[in-house]
Parts: structure tokens; C-alpha cells; sequence
């Protein structure tokens, strides 16, 4: 990191354009910054659900995926830079695995809800598919590195596992859908 922010309000986006970690500028609406910003909030959220109680081997995970989303948001910051790593990548299988392997077989669609803790990582995950979602409008006009999807495609399935076990660890169980009936109140 060459610059330390010893001012925070600059006045230079005042006019609706935002620079890049290569000195460029662009505009604030550009896909380049709404993936960004996805991505931050993506982080926002994961910081969010880290606030909560939760198993230790969870909090160092999640620990680690707020680093990796920085190293992403570097990677999109900076145009033609490749941060992540299919590394990355394996280790989000790797949690996959782990956490899913205690879980019960899932036969029903579950509803994003239950414990509190649980309730976070379900609104993690539907803000990861929304920055997945920025990830790929980008990759329709610009290069992204193919780790950068692959991890935010894995995220959201952790993120998914996560508040399954969230709601065991808190004692309760999936909060299980029930489709009405046409007419039915």
C-alpha cells in the first residue's frame, strides 16, 4: 500500500467520477465501481455476521474470506491485475465440504431466516450472488481474472452451508418452505 489516506474527503468525485488504483478515472456508475461496491458490501455484511456469536473455526474463516474480498477489490480496482487465486478457491471447496458434511441431507427448499446469526449469513449470501451478478456484467466488457467468479460463486454456497449450521449451532433447525395452494391465504 504506497498511500495512507491522511485526508478523507478529497473533492474529486464531486463531479460524479471516482479513480482507480492505476490513477485512472471513471465514471462513479461505471461497472467497474458497481462491482466494487457490491463487493464492499459484500465484506460490510460478512463484518456484520462477525458481530455475532459464532463457532471459532467459523470466525477465522470468515476472518479470511473478509481478506480475500479485499484482495478481490484490489483485483477489480486495478484494471488487468489478477489477485485471486484458484487457491482461493479450493479453500472455499475445502469449507464447503467440511461444514456440509455435518448438515443433514437437504430435501426441501429452505427459507432464509432462523437464528439471528443464520439470518445474516442467508443476507450475506444474496448479496455475494449480487456482486457475483456485477462480477459478470464486467467480464462482459472488460477482462477479469476467471478465480475472481469461481470465488464469489463458492462464497455464496458457503455462505448458504453457514446459516444451516448457524441455525443448528443456535438450537434450531432449517426454517423449511411451505408452498401455498393456488387461493390459499
Amino acid at each position: 500500500m504506497g498511500h495512507r489516506l491522511t485526508k478523507i474527503y478529497t473533492r474529486t468525485g464531486d463531479a460524479g467520477e471516482t479513480g482507480l488504483g492505476d490513477g485512472s478515472r471513471v465514471p462513479k456508475d461505471s461497472l467497474r465501481v458497481h462491482a466494487l461496491g457490491e463487493i464492499d458490501e459484500l465484506n460490510s455484511a460478512i463484518g456484520l455476521l462477525l458481530a455475532e456469536e459464532l463457532p471459532e473455526g467459523m470466525r477465522a474463516a470468515l476472518a479470511g474470506i473478509q481478506h480475500d474480498l479485499f484482495d478481490l477489490g484490489g483485483e477489480v480496482c486495478i484494471p488487468g491485475r489478477t489477485s485471486m487465486s484458484e487457491q482461493q478457491v479450493a479453500r472455499l471447496e475445502t469449507l464447503l465440504d467440511d461444514y456440509n458434511r455435518e448438515l443433514p441431507p437437504l430435501k426441501e427448499f429452505i427459507l432464509p431466516g432462523g437464528t439471528r446469526a443464520a439470518s445474516q449469513a442467508h443476507l450475506a449470501r444474496t448479496v455475494c450472488r449480487r456482486a457475483e451478478r456485477a462480477l459478470v456484467s464486467l467480464a462482459r466488457t472488460e477482462t477479469v481474472g476467471a478465480a475472481a467468479g469461481k470465488y464469489l460463486n463458492r462464497l455464496s454456497d458457503l455462505l448458504f452451508v453457514l446459516g444451516r449450521t448457524l441455525n443448528r449451532a443456535g438450537g434450531g433447525s432449517d426454517v423449511l418452505w411451505q408452498p401455498r395452494k393456488s387461493g390459499e391465504k
